[in-house]
C-alpha cells in the first residue's frame, strides 16, 4: 500500500530541486499534492513534470499576506491538510561586509518569517494527526564562510521544530526538521556571488562531505516521505540529518 495514500500535502518552493522531487515522490506514494513557487513559468514547468493532478499556487514565501491567502486557496479545494513541507528558501551567500539591511530582511522573510506565519495561517486546516516538515540546512551546524545570514535563518527555522512541537503536539501536529547537506540542486547556482567566488565556495562545500559526493534530490525526497508518513509517528521535534556525514564526522 502506498505510504501516503489519502494524505493531502503542501510543499512550498517546489518548482525545482528538492521540492520538485519531493512532490514527485509524494505523488508516487499516493498523496494529493499542492505546490507553491514565485514564478508562474516555473510552476507551469513543474505541472508538466508532475502531471495535471497537482494543484499549483503562485506564492512568494516571504510575502506574509500571500502566506495567509494560501489557507483560503487550500480550503477551497481540500477538506484538510495532512502534511506541510516548508521547503522554499533564499540561499544567498555573501561576506559579512557585503550585506545590507534590505537583503538581510528579504532572506529572513523568506526563510523564517514567512514560514512562521504560514504555519500560523494553516493551523485551522491541519489534521489530527498531521506532519510539518521544516527544511533546514547543515550550514546551521558548521562554520561555512559567507553563510552567516543564511545559516542563522536555518538555525532559527529548525529551532521551531522543537518549540512548535511542544506547543502543537496536543493537537496531533508533529513538527520535525529535515536537514540537507550539500545537495546537487539548481540552488547551487543561486548563491548570489561573483562567479569566481561561487566556484571556490562550491568546491569548499564539496570538500566538506565525508562520504565523498553531493547528495541527490531523490535521497532528500525519500527522507521527506518518511517524515510525512505514518512511519514517523513517534518522531517529534527532531532533526533528521541527510548530509553525507557533514554534521557528525
Amino acid at each position: 500500500m502506498p505510504r501516503m495514500k489519502g494524505k493531502y500535502a503542501l510543499i512550498t518552493g517546489a518548482t525545482s530541486g528538492i521540492g520538485l522531487e519531493t512532490a514527485r515522490q509524494f505523488l508516487a506514494e499516493g498523496a494529493t499534492v499542492a505546490i507553491t513557487g514565485r514564478s508562474r513559468v516555473g510552476l507551469d514547468a513543474a505541472e508538466r513534470a508532475l502531471g495535471a493532478s497537482v494543484l499549483s499556487i503562485q506564492s512568494d514565501a516571504g510575502d506574509i499576506a500571500a502566506q495567509r491567502r494560501l489557507y483560503t486557496e487550500l480550503e477551497q479545494h481540500w477538506p484538510r491538510l495532512d502534511v506541510l513541507y516548508i521547503n522554499a528558501g533564499d540561499v544567498t551567500h555573501r561576506p559579512v561586509k557585503d550585506w545590507d539591511e534590505a537583503a538581510y530582511d528579504q532572506l529572513m522573510a523568506t526563510n523564517l518569517k514567512g514560514p512562521f506565519f504560514l504555519i500560523q495561517s494553516l493551523l485551522p486546516l491541519l489534521a489530527n494527526p498531521s506532519s510539518i516538515i521544516l527544511c533546514g540546512s547543515i550550514s546551521a551546524h558548521i562554520g561555512l564562510p559567507q553563510s552567516s545570514v543564511y545559516a542563522a535563518s536555518k538555525a532559527a527555522l529548525v529551532s521551531l521544530a522543537r518549540t512548535l512541537s511542544g506547543e502543537l503536539i496536543k493537537q496531533g501536529i508533529r513538527v520535525n526538521g529535515l536537514i540537507p547537506g550539500p545537495t546537487e540542486t539548481p540552488a547551487l547556482t543561486k548563491l548570489g556571488l561573483p562567479q569566481a567566488e561561487e566556484d571556490a565556495l562550491r568546491q569548499e562545500i564539496r570538500s566538506l562531505v565525508p562520504i565523498g559526493r553531493l547528495g541527490t534530490t531523490w535521497e532528500l525526497a525519500k527522507a521527506a516521505v518518511f517524515l510525512a508518513s505514518d512511519e514517523s509517528g513517534f518522531v517529534v521535534g527532531s532533526e533528521l540529518l541527510v548530509d553525507g556525514g557533514v554534521g557528525n564526522i
